[in-house]
C-alpha cells in the first residue's frame, strides 16, 4: 500500500487509480524578470525575499507577475502596504495561482472556522481575520506560552482535498512587540512511494519536491504502522526545527506589512509570546491550489542550495 497521509477534517475520498501524473506534472515556470525593476534584498541564502518600497499596485498592473521569485524564494515581503484593501489583496493571490497554472475550478479558501461569522471577523467570507482576540475564544488551551511549539508549524488548509497554493496574510493590527511569523522552507526529499494526498509534493511552478505532511493538520501517514507514522511526523518537525538556515523570522514592523508565501513549499508558524502587550490582527486571503502530486522526475531543491547533496541517501538514510 503506497504511503499518504491522514487529514484531521473529513475530506472527498480519492483512489490512487483513479488519478495519473499526466496532466498534472508541468514543466517548471522561468522568471520573467518583470520585478527586477524593484528593489529587494534576499533575507536569507535560502529562503524570503523582501521588496522594501514597491507597491503592490505596480505588481497589479504587471502585464505578467513574476510568480516563479515567489516561488523560488518562498516567502516574500512587502512594509507598509496602504494603498492594498481586502478586494486588491484577493485579486493578487487569485492572479498568482492563475499565473502559475492552477485550475480554472480553484477560486479562494472559505475557512469553515475562522469567517464572517466569528466577531472578530469581517463581511467577506474569502477574507479570514487572523486575530489574537478571536485565537483566545476558539482555542484557549493553545495560548499559554509552552516549553515548546512544533506544533504550532503548519501550511495552510492541509486538510482540504484541493490545498492552498499561495497566502497573503496583510497585518492591520500589531503588538507593542512580539507575533512574529517563521516561515520555513521544505526543501527535502523523500524515498516514500506516495498516493493522494501525498507526503512529498511536487511543485508546479519551481518543479521541486518536498515534504508535505507537517503539523497539526496531519493525523496519520498510511501503509505504515502506527509506530513509524509517528516517527516519520515527529522527525519531519524536527528537521524544521533543527535547520535554522531553512528559516526566516519577519518581524513586523507597520500596519499593512504583508507576506505572500507558497504553501505547497513553506510551513509557517506564529509566535505567540505578545501577551498583553497588545491585539495581533492580519487579513489572510488563501488561494485554492491543484490536487497534490508527486512528479517522479520533479527535481531536489537542496541541491540548488547545497550543489553536495545529490543522492537519495544524503538527506534521508
Amino acid at each position: 500500500m503506497a504511503a499518504s497521509f491522514e487529514k484531521t477534517t473529513p475530506v472527498v475520498l480519492i483512489l490512487e487509480d483513479e488519478i495519473t501524473l499526466k496532466g498534472l506534472g508541468r514543466t517548471p515556470l522561468k522568471p520573467t524578470g518583470v520585478l527586477d525593476v524593484f528593489e529587494s534584498f534576499d533575507v536569507t541564502p535560502v529562503i524570503g525575499r523582501e521588496f522594501p518600497n514597491a507597491s503592490l499596485k505596480d505588481f497589479l498592473s504587471a502585464p505578467n507577475s513574476d510568480d516563479l521569485l515567489l516561488s523560488q524564494r518562498g516567502v516574500v515581503f512587502f512594509r507598509k502596504q496602504d494603498g492594498l484593501d481586502d478586494n486588491l489583496q484577493k485579486e493578487l493571490v487569485q492572479r498568482l495561482g492563475e499565473l502559475s497554472g492552477k485550475p480554472e475550478t480553484s477560486g479562494l479558501h472559505i475557512h469553515p472556522v475562522v469567517n464572517s461569522g466569528r466577531e472578530h471577523s469581517v463581511t467577506d467570507d474569502e477574507i479570514s481575520v487572523v486575530s489574537s482576540q478571536q485565537r483566545q475564544m476558539l482555542y484557549p488551551d493553545r495560548n499559554s506560552r509552552r516549553q515548546t511549539a512544533r506544533h504550532e508549524w503548519h501550511s495552510d488548509i492541509a486538510f482540504e482535498a484541493i490545498p492552498s497554493d499561495y497566502t497573503l496574510l496583510r497585518m492591520t493590527e500589531l503588538p507593542k512587540t512580539g507575533g512574529v511569523t517563521l516561515p520555513r522552507g521544505t526543501a527535502l526529499k523523500s524515498t516514500l512511494v506516495l498516493a493522494v494526498p501525498p507526503v512529498i509534493r511536487t511543485n508546479p511552478v519551481t518543479g521541486w519536491k518536498s515534504v508535505f505532511a507537517v503539523g497539526n493538520l496531519v493525523q496519520k501517514i498510511n501503509g505504515v504502522t502506527d509506530e513509524e507514522s509517528a516517527h516519520l511526523l515527529n522527525w519531519f518537525v524536527s528537521l524544521i526545527i533543527e535547520n535554522h538556515d531553512l528559516q526566516v523570522r519577519h518581524r513586523w514592523q507597520n500596519p499593512n506589512d504583508l507576506a505572500i508565501w507558497d504553501n505547497r513549499s513553506v510551513y509557517h508558524a506564529a509566535t505567540w509570546d505578545h501577551e498583553d502587550l497588545g491585539p495581533r490582527t492580519g487579513h489572510r486571503a488563501v488561494g485554492l491550489g491543484e490536487r497534490p502530486y508527486l512528479d517522479p522526475n520533479s527535481t531536489l531543491a537542496v541541491a540548488r542550495h547545497w550543489p553536495g547533496i545529490h543522492r537519495d541517501r544524503d538527506v534521508f538514510p
